[in-house]
């Protein structure tokens, strides 16, 4: 039986015949809670979230397809599409909804999709900065034609191509970049996350779990409109949080807000993009008041 100290069980799902990979963090008579992490991430940046809420909620946190303990693509594509798909069927086969999502920059985008195409499986969600840009006035065109963006995308996957994953000679090498991307973490926060997120090369050398693939953004997606459609079908209660010191501009900028029907806003003091990291204790909290 887990106890209130240990961690979480790996476990695995397939979608689209990749082999995904998830934690469970136990107590499955709980209501299902679901943390969803962002871009060349993994699912263990949610531990202290997860520990908060695990005596609650049967907590879930998946790798997205391409990242930490998860299956890569072999055609090093990865759409928008296949992450919705993914979340889908990890609720689906483990019969997760009505659940509630926390999710993060591209788990947030994902999730906030997600819920526009599937309201009725979820029952609260909370998305840290994973909005993207609003949809754009009726009066502006978009800056380039199809073409111009798949030769964009050609060029740019053919560069890709050519680029090997960085090796860090030591763990600390790794960890001096782990820092240096977050000045916000403490030094416990940045060790965990950098031995959950790297992997020991065959030379002692070590690399990020991370497909370098992932970077890549396809050269085709729903437009701007889509996705506000979707945002303004969502129907459960929803939490949209950002740092006051992130490159993140806030949900109100552009008319974003206006396009859903239940959500609060949450502007979070001395913290950037990673807000669950860099003001722990007061984004749960606030959680837990929009929760209850």
């Amino acid at each position: 039986m887990m106890t209130a100290d240990s961690g979480p069980t790996s476990r695995v799902f397939f979608s689209q015949r990749l082999r995904m990979h998830y934690v469970d963090w136990g107590n499955p008579d709980a209501p299902p809670m679901l943390l969803l992490h962002g871009g060349r991430d993994h699912c263990r940046n949610w531990d202290w979230v997860a520990r908060a809420f695990r005596q609650d909620y049967h907590v879930i946190a998946p790798d997205l397809r391409g990242h930490g303990d998860s299956a890569w693509s072999a055609a090093g594509h990865y759409t928008m599409a296949n992450y919705i798909y993914d979340l889908s069927q990890l609720i689906h086969q483990q019969q997760l909804a009505p659940l509630t999502i926390i999710a993060h920059s591209l788990g947030g985008n994902i999730a906030l999709r997600y819920s526009g195409i599937f309201p009725e499986t979820v029952h609260k969600l909370v998305a840290i900065e994973g909005l993207g840009p609003g949809p754009r006035a009726p009066d502006v065109a978009t800056p380039e034609t199809i073409a111009d963006r798949m030769r964009e995308w050609v060029d740019e996957t053919r560069r890709y191509s050519g680029r090997r994953p960085h090796r860090y000679k030591t763990i600390e090498d790794a960890l001096a970049r782990m820092r240096e991307a977050n000045a916000h973490l403490s030094d416990a926060q940045t060790r965990h996350l950098t031995e959950h997120g790297v992997n020991q090369n065959e030379d002692g050398s070590y690399s990020w779990k991370f497909d370098q693939y992932v970077r890549l953004w396809p050269p085709y997606d729903m437009s701007r409109a889509m996705v506000a459609a979707l945002w303004s079908r969502i129907t459960c209660p929803t939490l949209l949080v950002y740092g006051e010191e992130s490159w993140a501009r806030p949900p109100s900028d552009g008319g974003r807000l206006d396009h859903f029907r239940h959500a609060q806003v949450l502007a979070v003091p001395k913290a950037g993009h990673w807000v669950h990291h860099d003001q722990l204790d007061l984004f749960l909290n606030a959680v837990r008041g929009f929760l209850a």
